[in-house]
């Protein structure tokens, strides 16, 4: 059996696995013996498409049948600067696992275009985890990040859009109760100076990702590329969730991060 090459997105890391997406997703979350919980958020990477930069003797040497002949769950092959070392194009299916192992994937979709908006939100996961607010749309996002014209970029990014609701409209009065983020009074502050500063792009809500990313929050989807190619992950809505995804999506509701 050819091991599959996951790439892992929180943290950073590429690794090469016997196990099913399905699997490897509920073996990261909470291991063999079910005593660690954690979200995990990765990418299925076509072996094929970077032959050049895996290790294959490693691979085939680690990456074989255990005691009992158990699959191998996993073999780091590498976890710095992972992600633009990989062609967007070798990217295929990308999977979401709630903290107690259950994984739902998310396969590329076209990107339907940019809305327009005063604000977004967006939790960059790889290579930098830093939350943002910022007058941008996903498409100029990326590119502002990552064309490598600005003082600080990126040479690749990924990140999530999230809700920001009636906020866009009435960031000091509108009441956000269904927003559960524990910096709103913050989030009302950097909304203000973003919309009263001439010149003035994006913020900093927060340095650190805790991986605790709220799936419920999610507003359309998930990007990965740089200002050459992007490739978009649409988070399915609420009654597809519900009809294909249930149980994912009630975990993903119930468990001790959303």
């Amino acid at each position: 059996m050819k091991p599959k090459i996951y790439l892992n997105l929180t943290p950073e890391a590429l690794i090469a696995s016997m196990l099913s997406p399905e699997e490897f997703g509920s073996y990261m979350a909470v291991g063999t013996q079910k005593r660690t919980h954690g979200q995990v958020l990765f990418l299925e990477v076509d072996s094929n498409a970077i032959q050049d930069i895996l290790p294959m003797d490693y691979i085939n040497e680690r990456c074989v049948p255990q005691e009992e002949g158990r699959p191998k769950s996993s073999v780091y092959l590498s976890i710095y600067r992972v992600l633009e070392s990989i062609p967007v194009s070798a990217l295929k299916s990308l999977y979401l696992t709630t903290d107690d192992g259950r994984t739902m994937e998310i396969k590329k979709g076209d990107y339907p275009g940019d809305i327009k908006s005063s604000a977004h939100l967006y939790q960059e996961l790889c290579p930098v985890t830093p939350r943002i607010i910022s007058k941008l749309a996903p498409l100029q996002f990326i590119d502002y990040m990552t064309k490598g014209t600005e003082k600080i970029n990126l040479p690749k990014l990924a990140f999530v859009e999230l809700q920001l609701n009636g906020l866009t409209e009435d960031f000091e009065n509108s009441p956000a109760h269904n927003l559960p983020y524990p910096e709103l009074d913050h989030l009302r502050d950097c909304l203000k100076i973003l919309n009263n500063e001439p010149g003035k792009i994006q913020k900093t809500i927060r340095r650190f990702f805790s991986r605790d990313l709220l799936f419920r929050t999610i507003k359309n989807g998930f990007f990965i590329g740089d200002s050459n190619e992007m490739v978009y992950y649409p988070f399915p809505s609420e009654e597809e969730l519900n009809d294909k995804n249930y149980v994912w999506w009630r975990s993903a509701k119930s468990n001790r991060f959303n």
